[in-house]
């Protein structure tokens, strides 16, 4: 896997990205959850940039 940069630059992008770093300990029939959480913060984090 190709290593992930240390900060984006948005703090909120960043924790879920952080979430990520889990895969590694994980079993690969558990990584569809990372996978959707990771998906369902950057959307939350997405919605709220367009809501300013």
């Amino acid at each position: 896997m190709s290593e992930l940069p240390e900060e984006t630059g948005d703090e909120r992008v960043d924790a879920v990205l952080a979430g990520l770093a889990r895969l590694a300990e994980l079993p690969v029939s558990d990584h569809v959850a990372v996978f959707d959480e990771a998906f369902s913060g950057l959307e939350t984090t997405l919605g709220a940039v367009d809501a300013q």
